[in-house]
């Protein structure tokens, strides 16, 4: 409680009222308008009307009443398609040892779904990021020391099996994790759980060829993955040997990525993070 004259507070006269809310204010000063001004925290404070007081006169306030004080809350809203664009971009940063791509993996159970233009984005910036040429090339050297798949040995078949197996993985990253998850509303992602039973987390890992999130929030059969595997496995036909190609072709390279998938899921899930 303070005193207010022209509107400034008058020095040393103020007080705090008791836990009864009642209080007194000796000194004030008399022959001059001055007026009574009450605050508390959470409280709007209130102000008496200009009162002025006669030498020695004793004055005792009405009841005082206060309000609650407002409240200002500033909410910043963003729509859903920026919040992914942003999720999106953290998820770019993510690598294993701070080397290895790892852009394919969810931290946020609540992650907002990606728009068909993010789901391209992402299979663009995975199949060409540097260490995926690495990559490839160093499979390419172990399929040309196995002499599989029945391209010459050399440089030319060394460059023909980069070509191939890069060709594999493109595909299967355009058509598995942007193509089919744009037109069937699928994420491509792996959804990392994180806990659990290390028996429900094994479980989640090795169903993530087969169950995915679909871009509504619920799980749902994973037909983007196994589709882009099996595409993937048919366009191999088109320009792998004579010999390796036919139907073997096409399920093998599913399988192997069906694998692969479940290997990097659980590596996920125990490992990585």
């Amino acid at each position: 409680i303070a005193v207010v004259r022209n509107g400034a507070t008058v020095d040393g006269v103020s007080t705090v009222s008791g836990g009864d809310g009642v209080f007194s204010l000796p000194g004030v000063p008399s022959a001059t308008a001055v007026m009574f001004n009450v605050s508390v925290n959470g409280f709007a404070s209130w102000t008496s009307e200009p009162v002025t007081l006669a030498p020695g006169q004793y004055m005792e306030l009405p009841e005082i009443k206060l309000a609650i004080a407002a409240i200002n809350t500033e909410v910043t809203a963003i729509f859903p398609e920026e919040l992914a664009k942003e999720q999106v971009k953290e998820e770019e940063k993510q690598r294993v040892l701070g080397v290895i791509p790892n852009f394919y993996v969810v931290y946020d159970h609540n992650a907002v779904p990606m728009t068909s233009a993010l789901k391209f984005r992402l299979a663009l910036k995975a199949s060409t990021d540097v260490v995926t040429f690495a990559g490839v090339g160093f499979i390419s050297g172990i399929y040309q020391a196995a002499d599989r798949p029945d391209f010459r040995q050399g440089a030319q078949g060394y460059g023909q099996r980069y070509g191939a197996i890069y060709a594999d993985g493109v595909s299967d990253i355009l058509i598995g994790g942007a193509v089919l998850p744009s037109l069937l509303h699928q994420d491509p992602r792996y959804f990392y759980q994180g806990t659990g039973t290390r028996k429900s987390r094994a479980l989640h890992a090795l169903s993530s060829p087969f169950i995915c999130k679909g871009d509504n929030g619920k799980w749902q059969f994973n037909y983007s993955s196994i589709g882009g595997d099996l595409a993937s496995g048919a366009l191999s036909n088109l320009y792998y040997p004579e010999s390796n190609r036919g139907a073997n072709l096409v399920v093998n390279t599913a399988l192997t990525a069906a694998g692969g998938r479940m290997i990097n899921a659980l590596a996920q899930e125990f490992i990585l993070k």
